[in-house]
């Protein structure tokens, strides 16, 4: 490959590559070169098998708990137990696998069909080939709406104009030039090179290809992208946490047993055999289940919102996000230039498509307006076809403005024939159109400001051609548009009677006016922006576009305020040394909103320095240039229309519409997983609990046994797991994105939530004791009868415990579990389930079940009323939340 082409000529660099710029290169050199620099693709992340998506729903630490405690069932002959575990271990993962195996296939329909084909010169001939067999060294000829498949070098150009927001997010398309640059040219001002992945605007070109695959700057960006490491994912973090508490949990209430049993004289082999069937029955065996079905349904409603999650955990990770950087460029704007603000020697237009929608009449008798228009419509080289307006970004929304101020353009167009054409160059700066109307000559003109002023000696004044001799006073106006982010053109024309000679166009010009175009923001981004501040989520834009038009869309979103100072905008070059930055820099970047002229490797560092800072990052990006962030943030949005490929395929979640507002849907949608999923662990673990010191306290009080082994199991994967399953369905609170996200740092159970399980446990767990206790000394009833009113007792206080969960600031009667149809339904149909096992022989002997008395079930749920009221006095009393 050539080192800085862009200071090379086009023949130096042929020379080098054995080509030749008229010819081509020839068939011995394409296989010479094939050979030695490879196919022309770029390095990507492997897609994952679905052996490997399998794979990855075991690597979970609730699995690995549930597989322990399988295995010690089988060990200790507890098949039932062992076969309940592995079928609640293949539900979770099969859930997983098909949820996620469906995110891929949804992201391979959005994937554009077919092998990209470019034009090259070979052998002297014009060949259109697949863009992977570009070798450096030949020559692309290209034409308005190409790609550009492969780096390379300009040989020629015609009013050629590059879109390279995917590459360096310049919203604006580029005009490229063949001259020589110096060696210290940066990548967003070498306009003699041509880059793979952009666009052809306008115009048409030759270039000599200087790099391929993984040498071409979308291949280095994209190697950033498979090299940036992901962390795993808050979800992850916390179940690690939950886990490591629950094993130690368990095997305390294991060894509690076994030295209890041992002090009172029983046998160690008995003993240790039975604390591991507690231990065992303590592992909330539906928690997996639940966790999987929650994030799943998160998933399937976002996919019917045009939201596609890759994985499951991603979910959760959006509910946790408190740092949000987005690209501006398509994300916060529309990516389509706009009129914004017409001046003239006599009046200014500030927001015309404001103005536009309120029906103002532009013309009213202005000359200098109509004067401008015209020239906006002739001298426009943009085609009006059946699917629209085909050319320049600019000059279509010339069209778009003249149509909407009144204008006719076919007509107007076909009244005046064009005669005579002066195209754009980058040397000129300009272009001049000539026109006949009837015996008269009309020339129009329009471009770079600069330019065009010293061609004008003269200014259309209140229908007046008058000198024009206020030239300085113009570049203060030029200047202070340019400071708002503003794209200038300025417009002029002449008058002649004879069509003038080609040289002579552009002399004696009247000057007429100038129109600021600007990407204009997204009207729903504002009020979005506004919601996330609300929510405690930070929106971070972070362009490679000028600081001057990323503080003016900061301020029209609401990113900054409208007197921020431009200081609040800092920019790639105040990035150097992130990576070793004192407190008072790192004070001062958590602070700021607005990047701007940052690289692909400094947004990279900047999503590795809010991380480290301890903050939940997502990452908003579409194009090339955001691959590597989007890798490493917590969690990376991609664009499913206008997003690239790279971008798509290194995304967690992948936007189908475009739309920054889907992104707030996402969010609120994963605090509510993450609020369910809060809710569900904390009502099974307390549900266990209180399995677990009913059977304790019985023991050491020498009771009756409230629990048998396989009630315990009966509860666990019916009674335990529905209510579980409703309430990770819930829809969640309707203020929860008016609420701080919270601490990245604090567990899925916080201090209050395991004093709230306490709390709720013990309270079921009173219920149970208290009504053995009734049965055996004050009824003196059998102990199998016993043992059946504390099992009832349970199911039903466990059913009663999921009106625990809304939290204390809620009205008991209505809250988001009363108002869920999936709670009813689950206590129904555990109640049903209850019932039937009651009623079926085969199952009733197996749970140990016999025939008892209205007035004994009466008890049953008397008792079992009593924990809730229990539960909820201690609640109201402030005890918990």
């Amino acid at each position: 490959m050539v080192q800085n082409p862009f200071m090379r000529s086009a023949q130096e660099i042929a020379d080098r590559f054995e080509s030749d710029i008229k010819n081509g290169l020839e068939k011995k050199t394409i296989e010479k070169h094939l050979l030695e620099y490879g196919q022309n693709e770029i390095p990507k992340d492997r897609q994952k098998s679905p052996w490997r998506i399998l794979m990855d729903q075991l690597f979970d630490p609730i699995i690995y708990i549930l597989a322990t405690a399988g295995i010690l069932a089988f060990l200790f002959s507890d098949w039932l137990e062992g076969v309940a575990i592995l079928v609640v271990i293949l539900i979770s993962v099969f859930i997983g696998f098909f949820m996620e195996l469906k995110a891929i296939r949804s992201l391979e329909i959005l994937r554009k069909m077919g092998q990209t084909m470019t034009n090259v010169v070979r052998s002297g001939n014009i060949q259109k080939i697949k863009a992977n067999e570009l070798v450096p060294g030949d020559i692309m000829v290209l034409q308005t709406g190409d790609v550009v498949s492969a780096d390379a070098r300009l040989i020629s150009e015609e009013n050629l104009s590059i879109k390279e927001s995917a590459l360096t997010g310049e919203s604006e398309p580029i005009s490229k030039t063949t001259k020589i640059l110096p060696a210290d040219t940066p990548i967003t001002d070498q306009s003699n090179m041509l880059f793979r992945g952009t666009m052809v605007m306008t115009g048409s070109g030759k270039a000599i290809v200087t790099s391929t695959g993984a040498n071409t700057q979308l291949g280095k960006i994209q190697q950033m992208g498979i090299e940036a490491e992901k962390d795993i994912t808050p979800l992850k973090k916390k179940l690690n946490q939950l886990s490591k508490w629950l094993i130690w949990l368990t095997l305390i209430f294991a060894l509690l047993i076994i030295i209890t049993g041992i002090i009172r004289g029983k046998d160690l082999l008995l003993m240790i055999e039975t604390g591991v069937a507690l231990a065992v029955a303590a592992i909330p065996e539906g928690l997996p289940i639940v966790a999987t079905v929650a994030l799943a349904q998160g998933m399937l409603r976002l996919s019917k919102r045009q939201v596609i999650i890759k994985k499951l955990e991603a979910v959760q990770t959006l509910g946790a996000t408190n740092i949000i950087f987005t690209d501006k460029t398509g994300t916060l704007t529309e990516d389509k230039m706009k009129a914004h603000t017409i001046v003239f020697a006599d009046f200014k237009l500030e927001d015309v498509q404001q103005k536009i929608m309120e029906g103002f009449d532009f013309g009213n008798g202005n000359e200098a307006f109509d004067k401008m228009m015209r020239a906006s419509i002739l001298c426009n080289n943009v085609n009006t076809t059946d699917n629209g307006l085909q050319g320049d970004s600019i000059e279509s929304e010339l069209l778009d403005f003249a149509k909407n101020a009144g204008y006719d353009i076919k007509s107007i167009r076909k009244e005046n024939p064009e005669k005579l054409e002066l195209p754009f160059n980058s040397d000129r700066k300009l272009m001049a159109t000539v026109h006949q109307n009837e015996h008269e000559f009309y020339v129009y003109a329009k471009g770079a400001f600069e330019k065009l002023v010293e061609v004008c000696d003269t200014i259309l004044e209140d229908r007046k051609i008058i000198s024009f001799s206020n030239k300085e006073d113009w570049y203060e106006k030029i200047d202070a548009l340019a400071a708002q982010g503003l794209r200038i053109l300025a417009f002029a024309y002449k008058e002649v009677e004879k069509m003038p000679e080609k040289e002579n166009l552009t002399k004696d010009l009247v000057f007429l006016g100038i129109i600021g175009f600007l990407d204009p923001a997204r009207e729903d981004v504002e009020a979005t922006i506004e919601i996330y501040k609300k929510a405690g989520i930070k929106v971070v834009m972070a362009t490679g576009d000028h600081p001057k038009t990323a503080q003016k869309i900061a301020q029209d979103v609401g990113l900054l305020a409208h007197d921020t100072s431009s200081e609040k905008v800092l920019q790639g070059t105040d990035l150097e040394n992130i990576k070793n930055a004192d407190e008072e820099t790192i004070s001062r970047l958590l602070d700021v909103s607005v990047f701007a002229r940052v690289t692909p490797e400094q947004k990279l560092d900047l999503v590795t320095f809010h991380q480290k800072n301890g903050n939940i990052v997502g990452m908003i990006g579409d194009g090339i240039n955001d691959v590597p962030a989007l890798k490493k943030a917590d969690i990376g949005i991609a664009m499913g229309i206008r997003g690239t490929e790279a971008a798509r395929e290194v995304a967690d979640v992948i936007l189908k519409n475009d739309k920054f507002t889907a992104i707030e849907l996402a969010i609120r949608q994963g605090r509510v997983v993450l609020q369910n999923i809060r809710q569900f662990v904390i009502y099974l673990l307390s549900c266990n609990l209180a399995e677990i010191l009913s059977v304790g306290i019985a023991a050491l009080l020498n009771l009756a046994a409230p629990l048998l082994p396989l009630q315990i199991l009966f509860l666990n994967l019916v009674t335990d797991v529905f209510p579980a399953l409703a309430l990770g369905l819930g829809k969640g609170e309707e203020a929860s994105m008016e609420q701080p996200p919270r601490d990245p740092k604090e567990p899925i159970m916080t201090r209050n939530d395991w004093y709230a399980t306490l709390i709720y446990g013990l309270s079921i767990s009173a219920s149970v004791i208290g009504i053995v206790v009734y049965s055996d000394f004050v009824l003196k009833l059998e102990w199998n009868i016993i043992n059946n009113m504390a099992f009832y007792t349970l199911v039903l206080a466990q059913l009663f415990n999921v009106f625990n969960m809304p939290k204390r600031s809620e009205s008991f009667f209505k809250n988001e579990v009363t108002k869920n149809i999936w709670v009813w339904g689950a206590i129904i149909l555990s109640m049903v389930i209850t019932l039937i096992a009651y009623l079926l022989p085969p199952i009733a002997s197996a749970l140990s079940l016999v025939p008892i008395t209205i007035e004994q079930l009466g008890l049953t749920v008397l008792f079992a009323l009593g924990s809730l009221i229990l539960a909820q006095l201690i609640k109201r009393l402030g005890l918990t939340t």
